[in-house]
């Protein structure tokens, strides 16, 4: 069967002059349409389709631009390259106005026009190509430091890359996508390992481990404002660094940014972590320290409800005395709200903001068919997420926040991991529903699928009762409860969960942020 042609059309009312490049771009396997005027140029497109067309900008009765507008309406998304003997400021404008696909200036020579075509109609697959050969070289590179013993430090390294690469093969083939997620499987299970080695001796050292929870306002805000910058603390719930990644670009007109990553804590869930951040404490210290502020596992009450106070008791406790504001956005009404009250909070050294929606797209995932089919894949997931910050006030937001200088740091207290491999485990009545962690005094489960903290105190985390203990699932894992089985592994498998130990879960996004 023969293989169909890339079809070029050109119109040059000096056509004839350029016959040798028509027949270098022939002998490239193109077919080549020639014309010689712009009228000609329209007829031809009105009658078949082409792959890319070449516009002579100065031709006799319909100029270059003219033809292109009449072109565009015929056909918006074929790709046209304006080429001119004029280097006019005005008529660049002109053609970039109406969206062309490339700019020429006479004379061309063979190999500027292939590159030409190959930049608008052979870069997809270029670079998926490309793509392909670079991660199939850089597989077994990631491979060999997986399986080296790696630090805290150069985890994140790894989890970068394996998070560069899930984005570069997104729309590759599936072949390489299926490679790539057997490679974060295996990455996620050495991970579970390195955390279950040394998660007791971060906790119980706080001087020598990686950055973590308790440490973001220590370590991190708290120098800033120490030298009296002002800052906008931005925290969004339940975000991984592949959803920070495909919003990043959104921001980069307005800040330059030094992109970090940090350890959540476990559980990996708002109640711990996110508390942990705003106390400066772990759980237990939390519940010690301020036993009104810390709710338990079993309480009706809201698990994130004393977040500002909480910011309170640790400025107090450094002995800082910024002034600090703290919102929550739950929905776009609060959003459009905090919109109108930027103006009144930068009388603040510190605004603290938690965004919702993330947590909510993600919740709303396991529970609506409809939320399921619209984020089915992880692209799909990053495409709302991207979707949401564009065109909610999230975006509006950070663009206002540029204008008054303020610095702005991005971050979350943990992501999340598209769960598919069921555990049983067994526990009583009072046992937290939870997918990835428990915690109950009578847990009945196999301790080798698991990551069991039998001594709550050693980790920092509250006892609901004396025999109480924790356990976590690690890799693509979630618990599951023997009666009703079927129906429980059916509804919950696939489904975006948090709590437990994995790379996307712990390693999650510190991002800096100055204004241009």
């Amino acid at each position: 069967m023969a293989v169909k042609k890339d079809k070029v059309l050109w119109a040059d009312d000096e056509i004839d002059l350029l016959k040798p490049h028509i027949l270098f771009l022939q002998d490239k396997g193109y077919e080549v349409i020639p014309v010689i005027s712009g009228q000609d140029a329209i007829d031809c497109c009105k009658e078949q389709s082409f792959d890319i067309i070449f516009l002579d900008e100065n031709m006799p009765g319909l100029t270059g631009l003219e033809t292109l507008a009449y072109i565009k309406e015929i056909d918006p998304n074929v790709p046209v390259v304006m080429v001119t003997k004029s280097e006019e400021e005005s008529i660049m404008n002109q053609a970039i106005g109406n969206k062309i696909a490339d700019y020429l200036i006479k004379p061309v020579n063979p190999n500027q026009l292939l590159l030409s075509i190959k930049k608008n109609v052979h870069k997809n697959v270029i670079i998926s190509e490309t793509t392909t050969v670079g991660y199939q070289q850089e597989f077994s590179r990631i491979g060999m430091q997986i399986n080296d013993s790696l630090t805290a430090g150069e985890w994140m390294e790894v989890y970068k890359k394996l998070v560069y690469w899930e984005l570069e093969l997104e729309n590759n083939q599936v072949q390489m996508q299926d490679m790539l997620r057997m490679q974060k499987e295996e990455a996620n299970n050495a991970f579970g390992k390195f955390i279950k080695h040394n998660y007791t001796e971060w906790i119980q050292n706080p001087e020598s481990r990686p950055l973590m929870s308790p440490d973001l306002f220590k370590k991190k805000v708290f120098p800033m404002l120490d030298n009296e910058e002002k800052v906008f603390f931005i925290l969004i719930d339940n975000f991984r660094l592949d959803q920070w990644r495909v919003v990043k670009d959104l921001l980069t007109d307005y800040y330059t940014m030094e992109e970090n990553l940090y350890y959540s804590i476990l559980p990996t869930a708002t109640q711990y972590a996110r508390n942990s951040i705003f106390s400066g404490l772990m759980p237990l210290q939390i519940e010690k320290m301020f036993p009104d502020l810390w709710v338990d596992e079993d309480s009706e009450e809201g698990k994130n409800l004393n977040e500002a106070p909480l910011i309170k008791t640790q400025i107090e406790r450094f002995r800082k005395k910024y002034t600090f504001s703290y919102n929550k956005v739950h929905d776009s009404q609060y959003g459009e709200k905090l919109l109108g009250n930027v103006s009144s909070l930068t009388h603040n050294q510190l605004n603290v903001v938690v965004l919702n929606f993330v947590d909510m797209l993600s919740h709303a995932r396991t529970e609506n068919k409809m939320i399921r089919e619209l984020a089915e894949s992880e692209a799909a997931y990053r495409s709302l997420t991207k979707s949401w910050f564009q065109h909610s006030s999230t975006l509006e937001l950070f663009k206002r926040i540029a204008t008054k200088g303020y610095k702005v740091i991005v971050t979350t207290d943990h992501g999340t991991i598209r769960v598919d491999n069921p555990v049983k485990v067994v526990g009583d009545k009072n046992t937290n529903t939870n997918l990835r962690y428990k915690v109950g005094k009578n847990l009945n489960y196999n301790p080798k699928e698991v990551f069991e903290m039998r001594d709550p105190e050693k980790f920092g985390l509250p006892s609901p009762n004396l025999s109480s203990k924790y356990i976590f699932a690690t890799g693509q894992s979630f618990f599951a409860y023997p009666n009703n089985y079927n129906y429980y592994v059916s509804y919950y498998k696939n489904t975006f969960q948090h709590g437990g130990i994995s790379m996307e879960e712990m390693m999650v996004p510190f991002i800096i942020m100055e204004p241009k």
